[in-house]
């Protein structure tokens, strides 16, 4: 009889994972697992830093059930440093804390050493500010024996006088400032006014500023964008992996969540509102700013980000017909959502599109402009993520689908992969004669092969840690382009003669992309070959499937927006066929587009009132339902593609010879696609 394995690990939101003995500290597991947890005392229980937080219950996209008992009890200089520090009661010291069966260990940045990168970078088109928010100066005469008139409606009377504004509405929490704000005034005050017609805020004598923030939540990253909301200014920028990961890394996975958890989608919903007031706190401290002049708040997210961070059921979304509780804009106040700011701050949502098409994609529009798109120039827009959302625009037609990417292009499934934090490969290119790689790192100029490199690496401190999104694309292109990966997507074993990098892995082979003396060794597997080749077919497809109801043959533009869309070199996606054939110049990086349509809903009414209207333009095609779908899929898990053509691929690169392959049979299925599926066994199980 085998002996039972170790307890199993998995740390989010890195996604790393693997079996540690009973008794390993958190502490020594991350480390043995390539998890960077901070620890300055050395791992003494002195400072604090190396504080983590256990997930209990079940997991079951990872097939484990985590238990409190599967963590070491409290020691005694836990609760003392959780007394004297005010550590929350979520969190334990991974160097006190052992192992004693399998778990979800989730490491909040303040205790990553190398933190992630978010690289959401906001570039915004041109647009006309249409502040729904105004300021407005005004004297107010001060009450008198025999006045006829409260306080709230001699303001709006001055209102009208000096600035023509008629017809206004306060509610209670707003006139209470206002009484106050007259008197400390000397009945000048600074008024906000909403829309037009509604005060929401009041200040003694002058006020001259209010601030907003744009916000894009994704299923692994929150960027924020804290904005002087008469100037249009941004004042600060940043981001911060979504804490939700630890309930799933896919959007699937925290739907099942959701269904298997009595509580599971209000803990996601805390998670996320969590993290977002956290960010904008960090936003206003960096530029001195308090987060009592924060009036307006507007906010995209797919459409269970959506739900979740609403409060609203995410489940429907989880089954055929995928409905939404809403797909039209959403107003509320920001202190519902548990968000600190000013107490009138309201919050905007822009609609989202369909059950898997969210206020993300309309964010995309919004920036993006497609409608201005030629007749006779199809366009493409893709924000490739966990769940990757296409827009086809053709002929002034707007249709938008979905597609079942996984987090396999963020680093999740991938043998060496992680997500883009400094040490990460995130550049690869291949010798085709002696097929010997030199790579970048995050965090690093140099290239491998660079004299300056290993200096520069010891001076970041971090090593070569793994490779994300960005890497593991451009490695398989550029193994693809040498010959290594064949055009089914098997490494080929007969190249071992040739080089030491091709090792034989089981009953198949991997490539070693980077094997340092001591350190962690990089390493590309079959199974990592595949788990791209499945996510980038189901995007393909996704895309495919858009061209075939626009009756489109080919595209004249494609435009990659997100924040992993941004980082995609275009000459490699079109060799990996992550998107159709296209003139390479006309492949381009729509940087956070998601975001920039935030900020201008953030800015302009006119803007809001426009997406609105576009939305519901669009044509949804559901690609869960859709027969098309299998079988363009199956077509696109061939390298670049089985039988698409690649003629303007071929005219910038030399590509292999073709070689004949076997087409894949149809049980090949996209990466989590189990929209039905996952929620009916689900629910069976329960």
């Amino acid at each position: 009889m085998s002996a039972p394995a170790d307890p199993l690990v998995i740390f989010t939101p890195s996604g790393r994972r693997g079996h540690v003995p009973p008794g390993t500290t958190l502490l020594d597991a991350g480390r043995a697992l390539g998890v960077d947890i901070d620890a300055t005392c050395g791992g003494r229980g002195i400072c604090g830093r190396c504080a983590v937080v256990p997930a209990f219950g079940s997991f079951p996209k990872h097939g484990i059930n985590v238990d409190a008992s599967h963590v070491s009890a409290e020691m005694s200089l836990e609760a003392e440093y959780r007394r004297e520090s005010g550590m929350a009661q979520d969190r334990r010291l991974s160097c006190l804390c052992n192992v004693e069966g399998d778990l979800v260990i989730d490491v909040p940045p303040e205790s990553q050493v190398h933190r992630q990168v978010v690289r959401k970078e906001l570039s915004v088109r041109p647009f006309e500010l249409d502040p729904v928010l105004r300021l407005y100066q005004v004297s107010v005469e001060p009450p008198e024996l025999g006045t006829v008139g409260g306080d709230l409606t001699r303001t709006f009377e001055a209102l009208e006088r000096e600035s023509g504004l008629e017809n206004l509405t306060a509610g209670l929490r707003a006139t209470h400032e206002l009484q106050s704000a007259l008197r400390d005034g000397d009945w000048t005050v600074t008024v906000a006014i909403r829309d037009g017609r509604e005060l929401v805020a009041a200040w003694p004598d002058f006020k001259d500023r209010v601030l907003g923030v744009a916000i894009d939540i994704g299923s692994t990253t929150i960027a924020a964008h804290l904005v002087d909301l008469a100037s249009g200014d941004v004042l600060a920028s940043g981001g911060a992996m979504n804490p939700q990961i630890r309930y799933g890394e896919d959007l699937m996975s925290r739907v099942s969540y959701a269904m298997l958890h009595a509580e599971g989608a209000a803990e996601m919903t805390k998670a996320v509102r969590g993290a977002i007031d956290k960010l904008t706190a960090t936003l206003a401290n960096r530029v001195g700013v308090k987060r009592a002049d924060i009036l307006e708040l507007a906010i995209v997210g797919n459409p269970i980000m959506h739900h979740l961070l609403l409060g609203l059921d995410p489940t429907p979304l989880g089954a055929a017909p995928f409905a939404l509780a809403t797909d039209r804009s959403v107003e509320t106040d920001a202190v519902g959502l548990g968000l600190h700011a000013h107490p009138g701050a309201r919050v905007y949502v822009l609609p989202c599109i369909a059950g898997h098409v969210g206020a993300d994609t309309a964010g995309v529009l919004l920036a993006e402009q497609p409608e201005r798109v030629a007749a006779d120039r199809p366009t493409l827009i893709v924000d490739v993520g966990t769940n990757a959302e296409l827009v086809l625009v053709s002929g002034g037609r707007l249709l938008a689908a979905s597609s079942p990417t996984g987090p396999a292009f963020e680093g999740a499934q991938i043998s060496s992969g992680q997500r883009a934090a400094p040490g990460a490969i995130e550049r690869v290119r291949i010798d085709r004669q002696t097929l010997e790689p030199r790579f970048k790192v995050i965090g690093v100029e140099a290239w491998s092969d660079d004299a300056g490199f290993e200096p520069a690496l010891a001076e970041a401190g971090t090593g070569v840690t793994g490779i994300c999104g960005s890497g593991i694309v451009e490695v398989i292109a550029e193994l693809f382009l040498a010959g290594v990966i064949t055009p089914d997507g098997t490494i080929d074993g007969s190249l071992a003669t040739r080089s030491p990098r091709i090792v034989a892995d089981g009953r198949t082979f991997s490539y070693l992309l980077h094997a340092p003396k001591d350190g962690q060794r990089v390493v590309v597997t079959q199974n990592d070959v595949r788990a791209i080749q499945l996510a980038k077919a189901a995007l393909y497809a996704g895309a495919r499937l858009l061209m075939d109801h626009a009756a489109v043959e080919s595209v004249s533009e494609v435009r990659l927006a997100g924040a992993f869309g941004s980082q995609i070199d275009p000459l490699h996606a079109l060799i990996l066929g992550l998107v159709p054939d296209c003139e390479l110049p006309s492949v381009r990086a729509a940087g956070n587009a998601a975001g920039a349509g935030a900020l201008i809903a953030l800015l302009s009414g006119a803007s809001r009132r426009e997406i609105e209207a576009t939305v519901r333009r669009v044509e949804k095609i559901e690609t869960a339902v859709e027969p098309r779908f299998q079988a363009h899929f199956v077509e696109a898990m061939a390298i670049p593609h089985r039988t698409a053509p690649t003629t303007n691929l071929a005219k910038v690169v030399e590509l292999p010879a073709p070689r004949e392959i076997e087409p894949r049979q149809s049980s090949s299925r996209p990466p989590n696609r189990r929209r039905a599926a996952t929620v009916a066994t689900a629910v069976e199980e329960r």
